[in-house]
């Protein structure tokens, strides 16, 4: 496949973005009353369906989207409904077996639920003024997989369009996120994705620390899952390492939403967050809990956080210093389950926003288990350090087509590499 149109079209919604005052074209607004759960939740097994209805995605994908909300387990085992977008290809499936599945988590969005995936799908550029703008920008990475016949499952992630705090890189509420959309999407009436279907995870980012989730927690949560792989690309697998080096780029406020997660997820924390951070903080957090991903860096990305501290010292490294804090930090660390099937993990040392060395211990740690792993380092080099384009090259780099490939070769049953 030609991978040149698949850069393009990723870079619509930037250039939009860039040409000047937005114009938001979208098909009419999903009703409120979509992303509001039935109270009480109606009985059910996590996957099951509690509504669906068709999505127009306003720019084609070769696809048809419906917009889905179904049962899920938060954190603590509760039973929880999150919202996605299911993606039945076009395209037929060329490879062995029945058609293949892809549950996909995406890249930091951010906190606010105007920033869903689903919302989102439907617009070519969300905004209100002054500084609240959005656009889809992982649309070349799904029309990649369904280019080739892929299903996909695109989870919300619990917390994103639907009421409650975004569970911001927590590893089990996003793991059972995307098994759930996998589930749901195998049990979706009336499409050509099978009950049987094979299944993978992929994500990049946040979306990579959901798909490692994914692939740690899936034998555990869903045994009846045929998975196939996962990849697993620049997660941020260990959040004592990830906060401290979120002070080095525009989007250091990240570790405010992670912070809003943790408090909502762990209520002991809330007491040392609130004993760290002063009246600016306080002001900071509320504010990224409604906001999406590029207001942070216009808003907050010149400012050092040590501004939102009692101490006077970075948030991040704050944070991780606190005992309670860093404590419930260490519960949300990838690399202590296994991977029942095999797994691609890549990183780069250009990597601005996710921070290298803990990608590839979590490498180290699946392996050590007895995981097949393959970690995969992109040669870019550091270039404009802070701004995030490290992070974004690697991306391309390792996700456009050899990833794809990778999980083809997965479906197909062909061994699957290892560095271990």
């Amino acid at each position: 496949m030609r991978l040149r149109p698949l850069v393009l079209l990723a870079a619509i919604p930037l250039a939009v973005l860039l040409a000047g005052p937005p114009v938001v074209l979208a098909q009419p607004a999903p009703a409120t009353e979509f992303y509001t759960p039935p109270g009480p939740l109606p009985d059910g097994q996590p996957g099951d369906l509690i509504r669906t209805e068709p999505l127009t995605p306003i720019l084609p994908l070769p696809a048809r989207a419906t917009r889905i909300m179904y049962r899920s387990t938060d954190t603590h085992g509760a039973a929880v409904a999150v919202t996605g977008t299911v993606l039945d290809p076009a395209a037929p499936w060329t490879g062995p077996g029945p058609r293949p599945i892809v549950g996909f988590t995406v890249g930091t969005h951010g906190q606010g639920d105007q920033c869903a995936p689903s919302r989102l799908l439907g617009e070519l550029v969300h905004y209100t003024p002054p500084l609240d703008v959005m656009a889809e920008y992982e649309y070349a990475f799904l029309t990649l997989l369904l280019a080739q016949g892929i299903a996909v499952a695109v989870t919300d992630y619990q917390g994103l369009g639907t009421p409650g705090v975004h569970t911001y890189l927590n590893p089990i509420a996003e793991a059972h996120a995307d098994i759930d959309a996998v589930r749901a999407a195998r049990r979706l009436p009336g499409t050509g994705i099978p009950a049987d279907a094979p299944v993978a995870f992929w994500g990049y980012s946040q979306g990579g620390n959901a798909a490692g989730a994914a692939a740690e927690h899936v034998a555990g949560y869903a045994p009846e899952l045929p998975v196939r792989g996962s990849y697993v690309g620049a997660p941020p697998a260990d959040l004592l390492a990830q906060l401290p080096y979120f002070e080095h780029n525009i989007f250091k406020v990240l570790t405010g939403q992670v912070l809003n997660g943790l408090r909502a997820v762990f209520p002991d924390t809330g007491p040392a967050i609130d004993a760290i951070v002063n009246d600016n903080g306080r002001a900071m957090l509320a504010a990224v809990a409604d906001e999406c991903i590029p207001e942070l860096a216009p808003r907050y990305g010149l400012h050092p956080t040590n501004g939102f501290t009692v101490s006077g010292r970075p948030l991040g490294d704050a944070a991780v210093a606190d005992p309670v804090i860093s404590a419930a930090l260490a519960q949300l660390r990838l690399g202590t389950l296994t991977p029942n099937a095999p797994v691609l993990v890549t990183t780069g040392s250009g990597d601005d926003i996710v921070e290298p060395d803990q990608v590839r211990r979590l490498a180290a740690d699946w392996c050590a288990h007895g995981a097949t792993v393959q970690l995969a380092e992109s040669p870019f080099p550091t270039t404009l350090p802070g701004t995030g384009t490290g992070h974004i090259a690697n991306a391309f780099i390792l996700n456009l087509g050899s990833a794809v490939q990778w999980l083809r070769d997965r479906f197909a049953a062909i061994p699957a590499p290892s560095t271990c």
